[in-house]
């Protein structure tokens, strides 16, 4: 039987979803109101005055498709390329035995605590000499290396408590590392291939720095939103609409994929139940 919590803690987490809703009625209300109407206050309904002039001058006045095309292209081939190299690699390093093993899974690993901002200097140089500033191979690469510390230990976590027997059955029956992994281990590894799925995905949509930095042209939405900010007009409306259109497709994708990212929780906290 459900137990029904006490009505405080409903008041309570209603106050707390309040307080997270109100910024984006306020984002949602800016994007339609002019920029007199937002001077005096969003909240003030009272004497505003609603357009979509700012949706229009978005459209029109900046790349917006091209943009929203860019983040799905980056964001698109980084999850894919995550979603296949990171199980491959946890189960070598879970399974297989080779030198240096325990301390590359350590340097992989302990990439958690590395900030992002101290690999740009160093990599904006070596994509310079390379030529690859500007190329959407610059961004890839590193979304993809960066992301490793966390979807290999994710994947890992889940293999802790993977049936060694379906291994050892692999084995006996002939099957090699590769064909073990993708017989055997891959078809089992959905629910924590979903959840890299989908942390990579949201990771790479919100980037900025990243293609801020490397991409001169085909930027995303995120470097397009830092962009629509006048240099003496803040563009507020306009910076709102953008804004929405940015935060559509992961809150979407959040929304669609929610029990994956749930079960994505669940595995990272103490392995498979």
């Amino acid at each position: 039987m459900p137990v029904t919590p006490p009505k405080w803690i409903i008041a309570l987490v209603g106050a707390i979803g309040l307080l997270w809703i109100v910024p984006l009625i306020g984002v949602a209300l800016t994007s339609l109101q002019t920029p007199e109407a937002i001077a005096r206050g969003w909240w003030n309904l009272g004497n505003a005055d609603f357009t979509l002039d700012a949706w229009t001058r978005v459209w029109t006045e900046y790349p917006i498709a091209a943009s929203l095309w860019s983040s799905v292209k980056l964001t698109a081939i980084a999850t894919v390329l995550t979603m296949l190299t990171a199980p491959a690699a946890a189960y070598a390093f879970h399974y297989l035995r080779f030198p240096l093993r325990r301390g590359t899974l350590i340097l992989v690993i302990n990439a958690f605590v590395l900030p992002q901002q101290v690999v740009i200097i160093p990599l904006f140089q070596l994509w310079r000499d390379m030529g690859l500033i500007g190329n959407v191979a610059a961004v890839i690469v590193p979304y993809v290396g960066l992301s490793y510390a966390w979807a290999v230990f994710l994947v890992k976590s889940f293999l802790e408590d993977f049936p060694k027997e379906l291994i050892e059955a692999a084995r006996i029956d002939g099957c090699g590392p590769v064909g073990t992994f993708f017989r055997i281990v891959l078809p089992n590894l959905v629910s924590p291939i979903s959840a890299c799925a989908i942390l990579q995905f949201l990771w790479c949509w919100n980037s900025l720095l990243l293609p801020m930095l490397f991409l001169r042209e085909d930027v995303p939405l995120t470097v397009m939103l830092a962009r629509i900010a006048g240099q003496y007009d803040p563009n507020v409306n306009m910076q709102s609409a953008a804004a929405i259109v940015t935060a559509f497709v992961p809150l979407c994708v959040f929304i669609l994929f929610q029990k994956q990212f749930a079960a994505g929780n669940q595995v990272s906290g103490g392995g498979k139940e």
